[in-house]
């Protein structure tokens, strides 16, 4: 019962995030943000097709000249009786006033009670961007996101967070204390020596529980996607225009992982995009026919490993590389060209153009999509990485510098891409020993990342 009900949710949001999009391309801003939130009404942890959504929706409605809540709409939507009413209301406040960084710290507030874990992550992310940035930062706003962190065991940047909050009360002993404590458990969390003092025990009882997770996910696979197909193959019969019922059938469909299953929900989308003129039916298609071709891609690069000296497993390896590559690129067009608010699809687009060699077309797109703070930084070194290709080296040398120092984390692998792109542009404008001191540092960090080592004996012989 507990399992129909979600699907039953899930349908259900989706039929409202449709039509929240249909809205929001009418430039219906508030119906639309009703219709989102009815949607994360039903499935309050939707991220990518309700909270990011929303967002977006927010921004644009903004620089339209979106009005802000009136007062009695703030007096109305404070509070609420269960979490998800007080998340739902805040997030409300906040897509009217999408720069207004107390409403989006009481959607994580609420969101964090509710259990709603990924869109914590999300919107812990957003504050924490924009928290950095004001004038005046929130030490209150630190302290919140310093816990939120900690409860989904995020300890690098609950570290992050206390450290700014530190910073603007050096005073406070108890921060002080548990900022020691945050780093400890960072450091235990990195190295799991808690798990009986032994690294390679806590390697044995990940293997283990990864084990358990997959034998799980067989189980349900054999318990439950075909009849779960025909249920909702029965939805659908019941009500055919319903587009909840379509999502639903080409959703359990795609589960399925075989070409059969993922062409008939591909057939089935673009017949209700062709009936509806919805691009939403369109790009579920796509985003199956990617999955389809990423999975033939994979089994073609591994017949290449199995026999290196086959040339017809090479040949078919590189036809399914060109075929992903070139899908993927129309499809992120199209999503662009409907969603021209989307910045997840603009960054997805920009990323495929690069791959094509068209950083002038890319460029614009990474600009707008660092208007989401779930991929900033990821856009801001997409932007250097153009730049880079086109030859502009000190422009790349820019961007890269103000992604690092907008980075909260400094030891993981964005942080080490940025160093290392950095370095290699500087190196391109023969700044040798600013690029030799960040290969160095970033040596001392990750000895066998790229091909750092070499370029430090590379350059340390030139200084010779």
């Amino acid at each position: 019962m507990a399992q129909e009900n979600g699907e039953q949710n899930q349908g259900k949001a989706a039929a409202f995030f449709a039509s929240a999009g249909e809205a929001a391309e009418k430039n219906s801003f508030d119906y639309a943000i009703d219709m989102y939130l009815e949607g994360l009404r039903c499935e309050p942890d939707a991220l990518e097709e309700g909270h990011i959504k929303l967002r977006e929706l927010a921004l644009t409605r903004q620089e339209k000249g979106g009005k802000k809540p009136t007062m009695m709409e703030r007096i109305k939507r404070m509070g609420g009786k269960t979490a998800l009413e007080q998340m739902l209301n805040a997030e409300y406040l906040f897509a009217k006033d999408p720069g207004h960084l107390p409403f989006a710290g009481a959607v994580l507030k609420a969101a964090a009670a509710g259990g709603y874990e990924k869109t914590v992550r999300w919107i812990a992310d957003l504050v924490f961007q924009e928290n950095n940035a004001l004038a005046k930062p929130s030490f209150s706003t630190y302290v919140l996101l310093k816990d939120s962190y900690a409860s989904l065991g995020q300890f690098d940047r609950a570290v992050a967070a206390c450290q700014r909050a530190v910073k603007l009360k050096p005073e406070n002993g108890e921060l002080a204390d548990e900022y020691k404590r945050l780093s400890a458990e960072l450091t235990l969390a990195r190295g799991h020596y808690d798990q009986e003092g032994d690294f390679r025990q806590s390697i044995k009882n990940r293997e283990s529980q990864e084990k358990l997770h997959a034998q799980e996910g067989v189980v349900k696979t054999e318990d439950y996607r075909l009849s779960a197909v025909e249920e909702a193959r029965g939805k659908l019969a019941q009500n055919s225009n319903l587009p909840g019922n379509i999502f639903g059938l080409a959703q359990v469909l795609s589960e399925l992982e075989s070409d059969e299953a993922e062409n008939e929900a591909i057939e089935l989308l673009e017949d209700a995009y062709e009936r509806k003129s919805d691009f939403s039916f369109k790009r579920r298609a796509g985003q199956i026919k990617i999955k389809q071709l990423n999975r033939k891609l994979r089994k073609a690069k591994a017949a290449v490993e199995a026999n290196p000296g086959d040339s017809q497993a090479k040949a078919r390896a590189v036809e399914s590389s060109a075929e992903l590559e070139k899908f993927e690129l129309e499809h992120y067009h199209l999503c662009v060209v409907n969603y021209p608010t989307d910045l997840q699809a603009k960054y997805e687009y920009g990323v495929r153009l690069i791959r094509s060699k068209r950083y002038d077309d890319a460029i614009p797109l990474f600009q707008e999509a660092q208007k989401d703070p779930r991929r900033k930084i990821a856009a801001m070194n997409k932007i250097g990485l153009c730049f880079f290709m086109k030859g502009w080296y000190a422009d790349a040398v820019d961007v890269f510098n103000r992604a690092i120092e907008a980075y909260e984390i400094k030891d993981d692998n964005v942080a080490k891409e940025l160093r290392y792109n950095l370095g290699r542009a500087y190196e391109e404008q023969n700044e040798t020993e600013k690029s030799l001191e960040i290969y160095r540092r970033l040596a001392q960090l990750d000895f066998a990342y790229k091909d750092v080592s070499q370029r430090v004996d590379k350059l340390r012989g030139k200084n010779a």
